[in-house]
């Protein structure tokens, strides 16, 4: 037997190349190639169908991660495409407005939380950020939220940017009470087009610099601990760089402020207003609350009006309650001293008067007098 180091290998054994040998498979029709002309025929029909319904349609019971990338790359040959323009913004021209849902749900007392909305409002041109957390999303709020916003910018854009919100309206057909909203601030609220979150670019990514820089880590106790730390970090946020506009919204905001309208003299009505006859409970309803009324106003017309903090009641201009308003739901909010007051007006109402009692009855002789009635003794009472 030979040494192994001289071993000879048979001629058709002998390696004829340096590297290992690797396993090729045989090339091979893919399925896909079997079912693409019925793909492009429903395409042709319908370019948006849903990869998923397509699959069905033609048979495939392979992989479907497979088939979805191959619909992708067959689908732009049918889809129309949509390319999206770049936008430049005139100073005061415009300002965008959305809402922003943070998921962390907000303490409003009576051991309950609630998941509220942040109003947010941009300057387009340079991208200054304005925002305030809402008791809700209906029309009295959102108006009271953008005048707020907007008095404290002190100025007023040309048109204001709005996407179907039910409380501003839908399809251009605008809730009670914003066209005159509009009116008043001599400005145009503009909603967009479905399908054009380009119109709303500006604010949708303001929406996620907040939810990504502002919210991570921070807890609130309250609605109104939550406006403050948003508007201790504002003043922050405004002064960082933008990378689009290659500025500081700060340093922009003159200019921008300069070419908007000057705030109108007199306000314009925001919040909520109602006529309401008060019933023997002498609670009214505003929102989904329920607040007490001085009892004396008991079967009277009584005036509600709330705004973001308050709820007040009137009765012929003068106030029979005042209470903040309440962001929770279902709740009833009574002062002390209305019930106080019913206590005493029922105690009244139930104690009988004694017998015998003649306070506020009328001498019937006065009754004679009044009607020339002759009495016995001939005189004319």
């Amino acid at each position: 037997m030979a040494p192994k180091g001289n071993i000879q290998w048979p001629p058709d054994l002998q390696i004829l190349t340096d590297s290992p040998p690797t396993y090729v498979r045989a090339p091979q029709d893919s399925g896909i190639r079997g079912v693409e002309p019925a793909i492009r025929a429903l395409l042709l029909e319908n370019p948006r169908m849903p990869a998923t319904v397509l699959a069905e349609r033609v048979g495939w019971s392979g992989s479907p991660a497979w088939f979805r990338e191959n619909v992708a790359r067959i689908r732009p040959e049918y889809a129309p495409a949509d390319p999206a323009d770049r936008i430049s913004y005139d100073p005061g021209d415009q300002a965008q407005c959305d809402l922003w849902f943070p998921e962390v749900r907000i303490p409003v007392g009576a051991g309950k939380a609630r998941v509220l909305p942040v109003l947010v409002m941009v300057s387009s041109h340079s991208r200054f950020i304005m925002a305030r957390m809402i008791p809700s999303r209906m029309t009295g709020d959102l108006l009271a939220g953008m005048w707020e916003l907007l008095g404290g910018l002190g100025a007023v854009p040309r048109r204001l940017i709005w996407d179907n919100e039910t409380g501003i309206g839908r399809r251009n057909s605008y809730a009670a009470g914003v066209a005159a909203f509009a009116g008043v601030l001599a400005t145009r609220i503009v909603q967009v087009k479905p399908y054009d979150p380009e119109s709303k670019g500006v604010v949708e990514r303001a929406n996620q610099f907040l939810e990504t820089s502002f919210l991570p880590g921070r807890v609130f106790a309250s609605p109104e601990d939550f406006n403050t730390q948003l508007g201790q970090w504002l003043p922050k946020a405004n002064a960082r760089l933008v990378r689009r506009t290659g500025a500081r919204p700060t340093d922009l905001l003159a200019a921008d402020k300069a070419a908007m309208l000057a705030l109108p003299p007199v306000p314009p009505v925001t919040g909520f207003t109602a006529r309401v006859r008060l019933p023997r409970d002498y609670y009214v309803r505003m929102g989904s609350n329920d607040y007490s009324v001085h009892p004396q106003a008991i079967g009277r017309f009584v005036d509600v009006s709330a705004d973001l903090e308050t709820v007040t009641i009137s009765l012929d201009g003068r106030p029979v309650g005042t209470h903040l308003r309440s962001w929770g739901t279902g709740l009833t909010i009574t002062d002390p001293d209305h019930v106080e007051a019913a206590r005493a007006l029922r105690k009244a109402f139930q104690t009988p008067h004694p017998v015998g009692e003649t306070t506020g009855l009328r001498d019937l002789a006065d009754y004679d007098r009044a009607f020339g009635v002759v009495l016995d003794d001939g005189q004319v009472a």
